[in-house]
This record gives structure tokens, sequence and C-alpha cells, in this order.
């Protein structure tokens, strides 16, 4: 595990792509293991699959989501109410995740 740089982030996907994969891969398992798995499978792959990871200082990761996340959502049935809820849970697991993966300690 590579020492976490905040100017190294500016290029994340060249200098932490296996952070980065680890802290998604987990957060959609544990969410896959919570919730319905149709919607998290419809979640990742078609918002989080354009979403972009920016660190914010301070230990803080934040997901940038394309606009309209929730419309973007085809062949699942759940009403935007759950569908936000679920998703805002999500980023927020993501943005554990990356935080773990960077060993920076819970608070």
């Amino acid at each position: 595990m590579a020492t976490f740089d905040p100017e190294k982030f500016e290029d994340k996907y060249a200098n932490y792509f296996p952070e980065l994969q680890k802290a998604y891969k987990q957060a959609f398992e544990y969410m896959n293991d919570t919730y319905d798995s149709e919607l998290i499978h419809a979640i990742d792959q078609q918002i989080l699959n354009e979403s972009e990871p920016f660190y914010e200082g301070d230990r803080e990761f934040r997901i940038d989501l394309p606009e309209d996340p929730i419309d973007r959502l085809t062949g699942v049935l759940v009403d935007d109410e759950k569908a936000e809820t679920v998703l805002d849970e999500y980023v927020e697991r993501i943005e554990r995740e990356l935080q773990r993966a960077f060993e920076f300690p819970e608070e």
C-alpha cells in the first residue's frame, strides 16, 4: 500500500487505481449483501460507472455523480425516494471504503 499523497490523487487512476478498485468493490459487496441485488447492480452499472472520486482534504473523499442520477435507472422497479436513499448510502459507503483503503482511521 502506497503512502497517500493528496497531490498524486489528482491523477488517481495512474497512481491509486488498485486502492480505488478495492474501495468500490468492497462498497458494492456490502451494499449487495444488504439491499436488493437488482437495485444495487443497476446503481453500480447505470450511475456509479460514471462517478468520480475526489479527495477533499482532511481525510475526506467526495463522490461526484452524473447529472440526474436517479433518472438513469432503468430495468428495476423502485420508487425514486428509495433509490435516492440507497444511492446516498452507497456513496457514503464508497467514501468510507476509500478512507479505509488509504488507511485513514474512522472517526
